[in-house]
């Protein structure tokens, strides 16, 4: 096999496939990547028996043929070359890369005990725009359950069924974040499928670091949507000459509706910054294990923010805000009520309570009127009970 393309595509299609090959003891090709031709196109493939990654490189192929090599190795040296011309050549078990005065032999493998992966038919995608589905992840995926006790959690819910759009969501029964995005074409599969996190996590990684600044570079419209295909167990991401797979969890979402609670007894509106601001302060006096914050909502024009540890000291402050029902108080988890104000980008945000039992509700403050109806964003923290 023989090959030449320029080190900046050929770095660029490593950065894509090399991050998930990782060490593995039982089964060492996994620490490889592919490299194979495909009607005269290099292609670059890598997986973990979990999510499958493969990405077309340009270049000129002069020979066909298919092989695997240290994905670490050929990513880290590739990284090094000179942005010059680069010229493969597979032969007798060894990688040869010219490029500009380098001449380097890399060991590899035989391609023929690399896992194959999963087929999907490209027919009918889900079609959203790249951006708001990488948003949609940063903003709920950090809900997601660390515990291996319920699989059904440890995954991000997308919901393809509803009439309001794609809705991405995800919990670890603490805590909810959900996050509405628009369809832009609807595939004829629509169900509820759960992805787990660090496929997630994986396609948001390339599509923020390689499709952003390819889509920068080329004013291509293409780099704007984002095809979703689904089949019985898996989900396929495609993205220009990307493609993600990962196997979905088996298991019943929770009916998460359920616990969304209706009219609060307290609203406030609060300016964003300066909220973060203050419950990074009173962080710093929290009790340890328990990491709890007071929220103390004085109408009509006042939130309190305090925190006591004995050990330490104890922190008060005040935040002007917009506060309409009756005098509340609630316990959160600083932590968890941080996640949930980052994750919100208005200038305000809309703090709904009804007592230190029932879940506290944090939305997007939006001032226009008719906006209120298209608020596509809540997180949801279940109070510390006293």
């Amino acid at each position: 096999m023989r090959f030449i393309c320029t080190q900046e595509n050929l770095n660029q299609g490593l950065a894509v496939v090399s991050h998930i090959a990782t060490k593995n003891v039982n089964l060492p090709i996994l620490n490889n990547i592919l490299v194979k031709t495909d009607g005269g196109v290099l292609k670059f493939i890598s997986t973990n028996l979990e999510i499958g990654i493969n990405c077309l490189v340009r270049g000129r192929v002069e020979e066909g043929g298919e092989f695997t090599v240290p994905a670490r190795v050929l990513a880290d040296y590739v990284g090094l070359l000179p942005k010059e011309r680069v010229e493969g050549n597979w032969k007798d078990d060894r990688l040869e890369i010219r490029c500009q005065g380098n001449n380097t032999k890399i060991k590899g493998e035989s391609a023929s005990d690399f896992p194959v992966l999963p087929a999907i038919k490209k027919e009918n995608p889900f079609v959203v725009d790249t951006v708001d589905f990488i948003a949609a992840i940063q903003q709920v995926i950090f809900a997601v359950s660390l515990s291996e006790s319920r699989p059904e959690i440890g995954g991000v819910l997308l919901n393809f069924e509803s009439e309001d759009g794609l809705i991405v969501a995800a919990t670890d029964s603490y805590r909810l974040a959900e996050k509405k995005i628009t369809i832009k074409q609807s595939g004829v599969n629509k169900k509820r499928v759960i992805v787990p996190a660090k496929a997630l996590q994986e396609i948001q990684r390339i599509l923020s670091g390689i499709g952003r600044g390819r889509a920068e570079e080329t004013e291509d419209a293409s780099w704007e949507n984002l095809e979703i295909y689904l089949s019985e167990n898996q989900i396929l991401f495609a993205f220009d000459n990307i493609e993600l797979i990962s196997r979905v969890i088996e298991g019943q979402y929770p009916d998460y509706t359920q616990i969304i609670p209706g009219a609060a007894k307290t609203t406030a509106v609060v300016p964003t910054e300066e909220l973060i601001k203050n419950v990074k302060t009173a962080s710093l006096f929290v009790k340890s294990g328990i990491n709890d914050i007071s929220l103390k909502f004085q109408p009509k024009d006042l939130v309190v923010v305090s925190a006591a540890n004995t050990q330490v000291g104890e922190n008060i402050s005040e935040v002007i805000a917009s506060v309409d029902g009756d005098k509340n108080e609630v316990v959160l988890n600083y932590r968890y009520f941080l996640d949930g104000l980052q994750a919100i980008k208005t200038p305000e945000v809309l703090i709904e309570v009804i007592d230190n039992n029932a879940p506290v509700m944090i939305k997007p403050a939006l001032s226009e009127p008719e906006a209120v109806e298209k608020r596509d964003y809540l997180y949801l923290i279940m109070p510390i009970k006293q």
